[in-house]
């Protein structure tokens, strides 16, 4: 049921994009008005929950998550990536956790053989899928900046060239339009026909891969189907940054454009509060950006109130007739 709920609030939203522009005629509302609400929206909640988490969540202790080797003995060798402790070794870690999903790649499915045996194997191919996701997805957005500069500078003709160095087609194949496709219909079908990841399943999880498949499929619509006036669409977006807009060229936008810029919009305004912000998250987890040096550094919760304490010597002053009335030993006669 989450999943049918999800993919009809995304068909909803196509729906919307479609009939406020084709039958509406709400261009500048579409092509101006959500874009900077969505784009505001993105920036300010992405901001309170980074300081949010920042602020509101208490880490007095050193609890990184480590699988190897602390620093301790000469003569014992440490894992400095593992179990890293100085700031260079917790560098190391988060950039192979948030370049390679280190921690993916390691993961392991386990299952009953023969009903009582358990047997552990790789899972590689989700770790393959979130990778080749998370790439493709950050490559299709910096080749979307040229959209919004008047001169393209020569990284983005560079990373457009290796993109589409198949050279297949015309247009050029994107190499990443065809894998960012087949990556979220993996995720997707795995979280289907997987029956412990269906169960735990919600859809606030499909929700987000629906709408990403959206954008992707209405840009590749744009891109090699239906022809669209990419000029008109560039000048489009250098006014959305200078604050200016032509209103002809909103007019002739296709209604394909509007629909795969409202899904954008939608995608900008859910990210804060789903999720999605993992990917701000990662850096604020006390797991993985701690430094593991609880056996060279005291650490002292610094939200510990000041508390009375009774000493043993001053127990002993206030009960030691009694004690000794019961037979228990007494430091002092």
């Amino acid at each position: 049921m989450g999943s049918v709920f999800a993919f009809f609030a995304v068909i909803t939203l196509t729906l919307i994009a479609f009939i406020g522009v084709k039958g509406a005629s709400l261009h500048f509302l579409f092509g101006v008005l959500i874009p900077y609400a969505a784009f505001a929206t993105f920036i300010v909640g992405i901001v309170y929950r980074v300081l949010f988490w920042w602020g509101s969540s208490p880490v007095p202790f050193c609890i990184p998550t480590t699988c190897g080797q602390e620093k301790s003995l000469p003569w014992i060798k440490q894992n400095k990536l593992e179990s890293p402790s100085s700031t260079l070794g917790v560098i190391g870690r988060m950039a192979l956790e948030v370049l390679l999903f280190r921690s993916l790649f390691r993961n392991l499915k386990t299952q009953l053989y023969d009903g009582t045996k358990l047997v552990y194997g790789e899972a590689k191919w989700l770790w393959l899928a979130g990778l080749t996701f998370h790439w493709s997805f950050l490559v299709i957005v910096v080749r979307h900046l040229r959209f919004f500069m008047a001169k393209v500078p020569t990284s983005i003709k560079m990373i457009e060239g290796l993109d589409s160095f198949l050279q297949i087609g015309a247009p050029l194949l994107y190499i990443t339009d065809a894998v960012i496709l087949a990556a979220v219909t993996y995720l997707f079908i795995r979280r289907v026909l997987i029956p412990q990841v269906r169960y735990i399943s919600l859809p606030a999880d499909y929700f987000p891969l629906f709408l990403i498949l959206g954008i992707a499929l209405s840009g590749v619509l744009m891109r090699y189907f239906f022809k669209v006036n990419v000029t008109g669409i560039k000048e489009l977006a250098l006014g959305l940054v200078s604050f200016s807009y032509d209103p002809k060229v909103l007019e002739e936008a296709g209604v394909i454009f509007y629909i795969h810029l409202f899904l954008v919009s939608a995608l900008l305004a859910y990210f804060p509060f789903s999720k999605l912000m993992h990917m701000g998250g990662i850096f604020l987890s006390p797991t993985r950006n701690m430094v593991n040096d609880s056996r060279m550094k005291r650490h002292i919760n610094p939200w510990n109130y000041p508390v009375k304490v009774h000493s043993y010597e001053e127990y002993e002053e206030e009960f030691r007739e009694k004690m000794k009335g019961a037979g228990i030993p007494v430091e002092k006669e």
